[in-house]
């Protein structure tokens, strides 16, 4: 392969990576541009999961073999079955400088008749049990650490992988490091723009991104969407009497709490919207689904250390509340249920379509002065 076409591809696997809307995305972009670059059949992408002592398969590229999944849920190998990893990459750094790649071929001598740097019974196996002739293992490292490796192979019977090849894969690896750090400042950013960092939970950016989505899906194919809005109670007293530092603990064990109970609910959103104010976005799930969860989340809210339990207030379009056009309609109705459940002291949750008062009090005029406040929900 000619220099500039090696260029060429450096280029378009960098631009590939730096392009992918998500860690998936990049893995693939990554596994695919070493793939094409080196003229393989085949390429894949592993972690080494330092604490589990594993490396996890992220992403199978190309001419897959029986049970090779493209983004697998398991697939793993313990390390010590692949001592390269870590003891000859190793050595390889201790006298300064960056790991190299290097070639495993299915004809290898098994075991070798001389050691060699980088030989893998494992692989060795691996290649001739998927049908592959030769392949070129090349060491991720990010931040000077060994973060995976980059795998690419070629089918039985393909011109084997060179000196040169193995070289080459050294330097998309680099390429690669710098596609995943870039991904992981990306995601660092992200979760930071969607996450509460008290709780840890989502906020309220992510639910209002969330609620548009649901209620798209709700009008296109009739799901449920149920919003669930809770103030925790007693938190003023809390702060005044024991300080802001237990205030924060408090909201930090009910956002367990919330997170345990929204468990019940498959693939609901748990987050806090502000101060004491938390919610439920539930996409699927009956209202009277969300409704055992809220009232689980009311009794173990009343079991913690502060505070005195939580008010809910719940909204459904699986209940008569009438025409959903907005998120802002969803959240007025759950504010009106959960400010019913506050002012009447329910220790139970109050469901928007199951009491009479509460669809009047959401279209009533906003809180007169002096009120608690008014109602969330200044989205159209």
């Amino acid at each position: 392969m000619g220099e500039d076409v090696r260029v060429r591809a450096v280029v378009a696997l960098a631009q590939a990576m730096a392009a992918a809307p998500t860690p998936r995305e990049t893995w693939r972009a990554a596994a695919r541009g070493a793939r094409d670059a080196l003229g393989g059949g085949f390429a894949a992408l592993s972690v080494w999961e330092r604490e589990a002592g594993r490396l996890r398969v992220l992403v199978n590229e190309g001419e897959r073999a029986p049970g090779e999944e493209e983004f697998p849920a398991d697939e793993t190998y313990p390390v010590h079955q692949f001592p390269e990893i870590t003891e000859f990459l190793h050595e390889r750094w201790a006298g300064g400088g960056e790991p190299d790649a290097w070639v495993e071929t299915a004809a290898a001598d098994d075991p070798p008749a001389a050691p060699r740097p980088g030989y893998c019974h494992q692989r060795v196996a691996a290649l001739r049990r998927r049908g592959r002739g030769c392949c070129v293992v090349a060491p991720i490292v990010l931040h000077g650490r060994a973060w995976g490796e980059l795998y690419v192979a070629r089918p039985a019977g393909a011109p084997v992988f060179d000196r040169a090849d193995a070289d080459f894969a050294t330097v998309l690896a680099s390429v690669v490091a710098a596609g995943i750090v870039q991904t992981e400042r990306l995601e660092e950013v992200r979760t930071l723009a969607f996450t509460d960092p008290l709780t840890g939970l989502a906020n309220r950016r992510a639910v209002d991104i969330r609620l548009d989505e649901a209620l798209e899906e709700h009008r296109l194919t009739g799901a449920v969407v149920s919003l669930l809005v809770c103030d925790v109670n007693g938190l003023k007293q809390v702060n005044d009497t024991y300080g802001h530092e237990i205030g924060d603990r408090l909201l930090e064990r009910f956002g367990c709490v919330l997170s345990r109970c929204g468990a019940m609910l498959p693939g609901a959103l748990a987050a806090r919207l502000g101060g004491d104010e938390f919610c439920l976005l539930s996409v699927g799930p009956t209202c009277d689904d969300v409704i055992r969860a809220a009232t689980e989340l009311c009794l173990l809210a009343r079991e913690l250390e502060y505070g005195d339990g939580v008010a809910c207030g719940i909204a459904s379009t699986g209940d008569p509340i009438g025409p959903v056009a907005s998120a802002r309609r969803l959240f007025r109705l759950a504010d009106a249920a959960q400010y019913r459940a506050k002012a009447a002291g329910s220790r139970t949750p109050v469901v928007a379509g199951r009491d009479g008062e509460v669809l009047a009090l959401a279209e009533s005029a906003p809180a007169r002065r002096g009120e608690r406040r008014r109602f969330r929900g200044s989205r159209g």
